[in-house]
């Protein structure tokens, strides 16, 4: 986006500018002993003089601003050689004004006054210049933040797309490991893992450009996931989620939050029907807290980064939280913020 002329403040700082010196040598011309007349329209002239260099300023700003950047080098070295031209000009044209008001013949030649005429242009045109270059100064500083805040925005769901991408490979390859291995013990079986495979694909393909997700949306997506892990493992996988529904259809999470925590679970942990892996899901206070009892694996697993490091990633880019993970002797927990609104500058 390109950067804009402030021209309705470099307006309002113009007349105010104008107004300001206007009163100021009202003031100091009412102590002379000219006529009132005199000094209401000499006061006027000083005010339409600094209007109109002021103006041209803007004026000159515009058509400056269609062939060069407001920020640039060039920009500012030709505003400042064409204003004090202009300004002096200005001045000068005004200069019968002021003999015609005052009552006395003046001469073009006259140095004195023509000197007078010509360092008020410059001493006006400086003034009115250093306070257009302070607006123009804090719309660049208000720009360049806006672009920087636009750039890290655009880079964290860059970063954000790229490592939800990550986790459909990995989860695709351990899915099809196992309807393979469903299909030479039983095909019905299979056929319903396919069912919440499918599911659970399309719910991922519809969200795969959300940043942020209803947390009902999200328990939605986990159902399907769980839903094939209990064809997978039975009666050893017991999973409750404990939350109400306010809960569910008022607060947001990340895409894509809870499977990584669930499929983290399952891997890290040895379980049987006679010792199932116990995964609750729960709210406390603002936070959701997913546990489960510990039963290591003796072996060591294999870790390809894509489960809670990822999350942790994600998390941190999209909503500048923390995700928080206790390990006690027999309890493992993961805690991650509930997000309140899902337009909101997490």
């Amino acid at each position: 986006m390109q950067e804009k002329l402030p021209l309705k403040r470099l307006s309002l700082l113009t007349w105010l500018q104008t107004i300001i010196i206007g009163f100021i040598f009202y003031l100091v011309a009412s102590n002379t002993d000219k006529p009132i007349h005199h000094i209401i329209a000499y006061t006027l002239l000083t005010m339409s003089g600094i209007l109109l260099v002021g103006y041209s300023d803007i004026s000159l700003m515009i058509i400056l601003a269609k062939n060069n950047p407001i920020g640039s080098k060039r920009f500012s070295n030709l505003r400042r050689l064409l204003t004090y031209p202009i300004s002096i000009i200005i001045y000068l044209l005004l200069r019968p004004a002021f003999g015609y008001v005052d009552g006395v013949q003046w001469s073009f030649w006259g140095v004195g006054s023509f000197l007078a005429f010509v360092g008020s242009g410059i001493v006006i045109n400086t003034l009115i210049t250093l306070l257009h270059d302070s607006v123009l100064l804090y719309e660049h500083k208000m720009y360049s933040e806006l672009e920087l805040s636009r750039l890290h925005t655009a880079n964290a769901e860059a970063m954000n797309l790229v490592l939800k991408q990550q986790i459909h490979p990995h989860f695709l390859f351990n899915a099809l490991n196992t309807l393979k291995a469903l299909y030479h013990k039983d095909t019905q079986i299979a056929d319903d893992y396919i069912v919440h495979m499918a599911n659970f694909l399309r719910a991922s393909i519809y969200h795969h450009s959300a940043n942020v997700s209803k947390l009902k949306d999200e328990v939605d997506l986990s159902y399907d996931y769980l839903a094939m892990q209990r064809i997978r493992f039975g009666a050893a996988l017991d999973c409750r989620i404990n939350l109400a529904n306010e809960t569910l259809e008022e607060y947001y999470l990340p895409s894509f939050s809870l499977q990584p925590l669930l499929e983290n679970a399952i891997k890290h942990n040895n379980f049987t029907a006679e010792d199932p892996l116990k995964v609750i899901i729960s709210q406390n206070g603002d936070r959701l807290v997913i546990s489960n009892n510990i039963q290591k694996k003796k072996i060591k697993v294999m870790s390809t980064n894509y489960g809670l490091a990822n999350l942790a990633e994600r998390y941190r880019l999209w909503s500048g939280d923390e995700i928080i993970i206790e390990e006690g002797q027999d309890v493992f927990s993961v805690s991650i913020k509930l997000l309140a609104n899902e337009h909101s500058n997490h």
